[in-house]
């Protein structure tokens, strides 16, 4: 993927419609035209659906295991799920771990998994995607425990999520200056006053390279919750110390998306979004390091300019409109689309029709 080249001003509808560009319709077909198929944790049909597969995933498990796989047909509605005898979340593991490793060293979708999209992080699964997230607090999810009870279900390789249309989850930090909360300037320079942290990512990162980014932003993993990782990342991404993060960061929401690749994976991610005002990040903390090639500090109208040229990764400019939203900066008498754009960043990806 090249850097971005900056567009005409979009509006901010279309900025969100980018990131959140994907529905579930009722026969689960695709733009492409392709034909989804449920994959349920067991053979149970009432069982939960963890995600959406693609018909070459789908040929591709029919290529496996009989004793892993069970393919079901209820009138004209496919299903997969595991086998009845892959009744814990750490069996789950190793049969998703061996597989996914086998399907990286054939070659299959390297797109997507290939060495170089490799990422040799676990992602936890659950059951209900909205709901506890109860995955034990170790990175090892080999280690068995016997209880199939909790909503976690399992873990895999980050990579290989959207291969199997999963929910993901992720957390979000804008850092920024200025701006005391329930002051506005009343003239409509509303975004007048505030400041951002702004990174560009590296150019030689496996996504979206060349991209502005938000402040702090990162997967979670398995084996941290979601405040320890956004003490992670901001050390990582940022250089900021952990003291800083646990003092001034708060949380502020959630936003969740559906996005289909161009090359139609599905990634339905959930991220958790807090913000920190920079009493106590000095600038000698926002470092240039391999995750980042340079920080800015950018004043919100240039934030919101840079926003609607296409130059954030897009999940990044929707993260960023919710700052906004939850500031009082965006609301629905300056904004003619907010009620969508509200909308639109806190759904539930269908699931119903899934």
């Amino acid at each position: 993927m090249s850097e971005p080249q900056p567009t005409q001003p979009q509006s901010l509808l279309s900025i969100v419609a980018h990131c959140d560009n994907f529905s579930v319709s009722e026969e689960k077909i695709t733009p492409g035209g392709e034909k989804l198929v449920s994959w349920r944790l067991t053979p149970d049909l009432s069982s939960p659906v963890l995600g959406l597969l693609r018909p070459c995933v789908v040929d591709q498990l029919k290529l496996e295991s009989s004793n892993v796989w069970n393919f079901s047909l209820s009138g004209t509605s496919e299903s997969i799920s595991f086998a009845s005898s892959l009744d814990t979340p750490a069996k789950r593991t190793r049969v998703m771990k061996e597989m996914c490793e086998r399907w990286r060293d054939t070659g299959l979708w390297p797109d997507q998994i290939g060495p170089k999209k490799w990422r040799a992080e676990m992602y936890p699964i659950f059951r209900n995607p909205f709901g506890k997230r109860d995955a034990p607090l170790a990175e090892d999810g080999e280690v068995e425990t016997g209880d199939d009870s909790t909503n976690y279900a399992f873990m895999m390789e980050r990579a290989a999520c959207a291969l199997v249309g999963v929910v993901t989850y992720g957390v979000h930090m804008t850092v920024y200056e200025g701006g005391p909360e329930g002051e506005f300037i009343g003239n409509g320079d509303e975004l007048q006053g505030y400041r951002i942290w702004v990174p560009k990512r590296a150019r030689t990162k496996q996504t979206w390279p060349g991209y502005l980014d938000n402040s702090v932003a990162g997967g979670i993993p398995s084996g941290l919750g979601i405040f320890e990782s956004v003490v992670k990342e901001a050390m990582e991404e940022a250089s900021i110390p952990e003291y800083i993060v646990r003092k001034h960061a708060k949380a502020t929401g959630v936003i969740s998306y559906f996005y289909r690749t161009d090359a139609g994976w599905l990634q339905p991610e959930v991220e958790y979004v807090s913000s920190s005002s920079s009493g106590g990040v000095q600038t000698s903390y926002l470092l240039t390091i391999q995750e980042v090639e340079s920080f800015e500090l950018l004043e919100l109208p240039e934030v919101e300019s840079r926003i609607r040229a296409g130059l954030f990764k897009p999940n990044c400019a929707v993260v960023l409109i919710d700052f906004m939203i939850n500031h009082g900066l965006i609301t629905p008498d300056n904004e003619p689309d907010f009620l969508e754009i509200v909308t639109r960043i806190h759904g539930r990806f269908d699931y119903d029709r899934w």
